[in-house]
């Protein structure tokens, strides 16, 4: 949905595109606590089609959006918006295991979810607009130009390395509980890793893209995928708690930061604001291929034996190969522009 999500923003439906979004995240998710949990069409239809296509109609414009605002600051704008997304991964797990082990039980722990999540949006409908820049006179049908944008060689490669990326990237956050309770680590304790890897990515969505408006966001993505990468490496020697602790905390803060740094380099792509949400579609079709596939791969290389080192290479190799695409990218678009502050 993040495609068509990206054109109608572009084409002047951000409101509407937000409500529908809106509406059908917040029925979806109402729909999530009545459903048959013994029944996998139900959860699918409701969590992951309904769940899914609202929030493909809400994340991409919401984000490109900030595209249509801010110029001077617009990586850390995207930064400060993105880190929400960390904010909620932090609030709602804690929040969701402790409605649905206490007296409220499953149902109503969805539904009180679901309430605020429809207070937020309520909020989102209220306070966001957008403002569609003036086209320029020699370009008019620039945000149309699909063709141009899709064979943008620089554009298509850094799609390429977010895909590969995100093969390895989303590894820790469904992975790393298991991984700590495995290696004899209190259950208790490997919980709330989950939340200390989306509290670091608070600030590593923010910080960065400060620095970003200044040094260029591709500048700063290379290092930040850089430590990603040998992050995912370094699993190999975590076997205590101090070392969980503290690969979720610096895992954390990088992953939010490359996550950040993303929508900032997909804009700088554009060669013109009024075809921004046109490159964020695709590139957010692409990269959630690698998010789709590369948690059940590795589930599928962990077996029923547990083999860590199969899922820990796969991902810090697929991190490194999105470095290198990411180093060429970041010299094209370098000598495209003309400076190296890209």
């Amino acid at each position: 949905m993040g495609l068509l999500s990206g054109v109608l923003l572009d084409k002047g439906y951000f409101r509407v595109t937000l409500l529908l979004g809106s509406l059908l995240f917040v029925f979806s998710l109402f729909m999530v606590s009545i459903a048959d949990r013994s029944k996998y069409y139900q959860l699918y239809l409701a969590q992951g089609l309904g769940m899914g296509i609202g929030g493909g109609l809400l994340y991409v414009p919401s984000l490109a959006v900030q595209g249509h605002h801010w110029r001077a600051r617009r990586s850390l704008a995207m930064g400060i918006v993105v880190s929400g997304s960390s904010l909620g991964g932090l609030i709602f797990p804690i929040m969701l295991n402790k409605l649905f082990n206490g007296r409220t039980g499953f149902e109503w722990g969805v539904r009180a979810s679901a309430f605020l999540v429809l207070a937020l949006l309520v909020a989102s409908n209220l306070l966001m607009t957008s403002r569609p820049p003036a086209r320029a006179a020699n370009a008019p049908n620039a945000h149309k130009n699909m063709k141009a944008i899709l064979t943008d060689v620089p554009y298509m490669l850094f799609n390429l390395s977010s895909l590969l990326n995100n093969w390895g990237l989303f590894f820790p956050f469904f992975y790393l509980q298991l991984f700590a309770i495995l290696h004899g680590i209190d259950s208790n304790i490997a919980f709330y890793t989950l939340a200390i890897m989306n509290g670091a990515a608070i600030p590593g969505r923010i910080v960065p893209n400060y620095f970003a408006d200044r040094l260029g966001p591709f500048n700063l993505l290379g290092p930040v995928t850089l430590v990603c990468a040998a992050l995912l490496f370094a699993l190999f020697g975590v076997k205590d708690v101090a070392g969980t602790m503290m690969f979720a905390i610096l895992f954390g803060f990088f992953s939010g930061a490359y996550l950040s740094l993303c929508a900032p380099c997909i804009a700088s792509l554009a060669r013109d604001p009024s075809e921004i949400g046109a490159r964020f579609g695709p590139a957010y079709l692409i990269s959630s291929l690698g998010a789709l596939t590369g948690n059940p791969i590795a589930g599928a290389l962990l077996g029923l034996t547990f083999p860590w080192w199969k899922p820990i290479l796969f991902c810090s190799i697929s991190s490194a190969l999105a470095l290198v695409i990411i180093v060429v990218t970041r010299n094209l678009v370098a000598a495209r522009k003309k400076t190296h502050l890209v």
